[in-house]
């Protein structure tokens, strides 16, 4: 398992809580198309038979809300993957707002094709809107559970998430160690915090203080290629 920091509250992920329910808003005022092409995109995108596939199953932040085509993390990581000549095809299955809760609705029709390495990304949503944590704990111990009743075989990655501290203290500290703890109890591979090193920086997010811009998204994607790059095979 990866080491995971301390956390600390520092003036810039201040801000962050400065805008932390307008993250709700902004991705609640997605357009039909918007909502349509999303999960169009999810739904049929065609994967080559002679590729794995790494499926990555998030909210907003793996869908790269507000930016154009192509600058989400797991886009970037598909780059990565393409300039090192390896056969894995990534598959972007993120939907602005999703909850846990909805992903666990959403995860059957999203595993209908063949996927080797599962990227699960999804929490944040739960944590500002103050869902009770062992609702978000047993939601993210079923989509698991789900995974691996339909392979086996299957890699999965989780990708952990924390909040502010504008819910107390015992929600946030109880928030974090919700994702290392499920990464232990399920022998998983733990990504320890998406959003390290851009979270609360005001040049690495958007207006809104709470999504990446394509640059902070270059970061979100070092992040996950740190856990990711030794389980693809040469």
């Amino acid at each position: 398992m990866i080491s995971i920091k301390p956390f600390r509250l520092t003036r810039s992920y201040a801000l962050f809580l400065g805008f932390i329910f307008m993250l709700l808003s902004a991705c609640g005022n997605k357009t039909e198309k918007e909502k349509e092409d999303e999960k169009s995109e999810s739904e049929t995108e065609v994967v080559e038979e002679d590729n794995s596939v790494i499926l990555f199953f998030g909210d907003s932040l793996t869908a790269g809300y507000g930016l154009d085509q192509g600058e989400a993390f797991p886009e970037i990581i598909q780059e990565k993957i393409d300039s090192l000549n390896l056969n894995y095809k990534v598959v972007n299955a993120g939907l602005s707002g999703e909850t846990t809760s909805g992903g666990k609705n959403r995860i059957d029709w999203v595993l209908k094709q063949n996927v080797d390495i599962f990227v699960l990304e999804l929490g944040a949503n739960d944590g500002l809107r103050g869902i009770p944590l062992q609702e978000t704990r047993n939601n993210l111990q079923e989509i698991i559970d789900f995974v691996r009743e339909e392979n086996p075989e299957i890699k999965i990655i989780l990708a952990g998430m924390q909040i502010p501290p504008n819910m107390g203290q015992d929600y946030t500290s109880g928030f974090r160690n919700i994702f290392p703890e499920l990464a232990e109890k399920n022998e998983v591979e733990l990504i320890p915090f998406l959003l390290e090193d851009v979270a609360g920086n005001p040049e690495l997010n958007q207006t809104d203080g709470i999504h990446p811009t394509a640059e902070g998204q270059e970061i979100l994607a070092d992040n996950v290629w740190i856990v990711l790059k030794d389980m693809l095979e040469k």
